[in-house]
């Protein structure tokens, strides 16, 4: 969906006719879709860069707008202004409805769980308490974690698309099964989404249920809303609260391999002579660079109260002055960076964004994260390939609502039907 709706629409009639506005909706019909997407992303700031976005005339792109604002999904503009020193007749605004509806989104981690309502746009609408425990037994986690939504969604009273969840684990497609669930202490081959899709229902939710590793999620929702909008190719590696979890988007789209376990990243070994993996292996990233690894390397034993990330990050950024703390950082660094260097020789991405803790390790030392990664890397070497932090808050949650709302950026009219 990122290319033009389709071919521009031609024989318009006279402007106001009832009739002549209904045959522009017809043939605009098929560019809702596309229409919400580029508002949804950001990208169609205006009527006008919308009607040049979609390929069609601007009495079709008003009809498609004017469509979508009375479902309910964006608003325009009623009377725009022009903005000092332009010249000509000023275009309509377009953005995503404030009050419209929202998506269930639930992520599941190694340190607790949490809900939020997610509208268009990726704005976070509201959150629910997280919780800092996570049960043995899937059902019971995903049965609370969808009781805290449809909580969130009685206080609102706001119309739900369908849900999503982002866990930290490998899920398997079709069948929606988390192989390795390592951190949360689930069976492997837990049928994660079926039981949320049968805890979301018996809610009372209506719309389509979807499950996805976290990872994949951070990347599809800094892709669409933050550091890596924009980007074809874009490698994302971040360590929540324990191991390591890459994504890659091809062309715009996210890749996720021929069953959905693509980019296993945390497996990449590092370090020959490292800690033994829960994979079997040693020295993998996943249990070199998250942030039990930094902090066994800066000698702090873990709390019982904060999660791990929190502890990882607080001590960075407090007492990154430590001589201990600081050469943890540069040992994190630097088998981060060889990791990232391998990935961009197998991948050449255009762009690399960071999430967890590695945003905390790339604001704490920039240049010589860049500087491993370009000595590591061919392509590195040739040019250097941008690497950013994270820029959303939640990312994986935002994510996680992104799967329920692709049906309506497929077919608004088609999913609004059905809930």
């Amino acid at each position: 969906m990122n290319g033009k709706a389709g071919p521009r629409a031609t024989g318009e009639g006279t402007t106001g006719s009832t009739g002549t506005t209904r045959t522009r909706l017809d043939r605009g019909r098929g560019a809702l879709g596309p229409a919400l997407e580029l508002v949804h992303t950001g990208r169609a700031p205006t009527r006008a860069v919308l009607t040049a976005e979609l390929g069609v005339t601007r009495a079709t792109a008003g009809a498609v707008a004017a469509e979508l604002e009375a479902l309910g999904l964006i608003r325009v503009d009623a009377r725009p202004a022009a903005e000092a020193g332009s010249q000509g007749r000023p275009s309509h605004r377009l953005e995503v409805a404030e009050d419209g509806p929202v998506a269930l989104a639930a992520q599941v981690h190694a340190d607790g769980f949490r809900a939020a309502l997610v509208g268009l746009g990726g704005r976070i609408v509201a959150t629910a308490p997280g919780c800092e425990t996570v049960d043995a037994d899937p059902a019971k986690v995903l049965g609370s974690v969808v009781e805290a939504g449809a909580e969130l969604l009685r206080g609102t009273g706001r119309r739900c698309v369908g849900a999503g969840l982002a866990v930290p684990s490998a899920v398997a497609e079709p069948d929606g099964l988390a192989l390795n669930p390592l951190h949360l202490a689930w069976p492997a081959g837990a049928p994660v989404r079926q039981i949320f899709a049968e805890r979301v229902r018996a809610a009372g939710i209506e719309g389509p249920a979807f499950a996805a590793n976290d990872v994949n999620l951070a990347a599809l929702a800094e892709h669409r809303h933050g550091a890596g909008r924009g980007a074809r190719d874009l490698l994302c590696v971040a360590t929540g609260h324990r191991g390591v979890g890459g994504a890659l988007v091809l062309d715009g789209r996210l890749h996720t391999g021929s069953s959905g376990l693509a980019l296993e990243v945390g497996h990449l070994t590092v370090n020959p002579e490292g800690r033994p993996c829960y994979c079997g292996s040693r020295g993998c990233l996943d249990v070199e660079a998250d942030p039990l690894a930094f902090l066994t390397a800066a000698g702090r034993e873990p709390g019982p109260v904060v999660s791990l990330l929190q502890q990882a990050n607080d001590l960075i950024r407090g007492e990154y002055a430590d001589p201990v703390v600081r050469m943890a950082v540069e040992a994190l660094i630097d088998r981060l960076g060889l990791g990232l260097a391998g990935l961009v020789n197998i991948l050449n991405p255009d762009r690399i964004i960071l999430g967890g803790l590695h945003r905390t390790l790339l604001d704490a030392d920039p240049h010589r994260l860049r500087a491993v990664v370009a000595d590591r890397s061919l392509w590195g070497q040739s040019g250097g390939v941008p690497i950013l932090a994270c820029t959303l808050d939640h990312n994986s949650l935002v994510g996680a609502a992104e799967l329920a709302w692709q049906p309506v950026l497929d077919d608004p009219l088609g999913a609004l039907a059905r809930v």
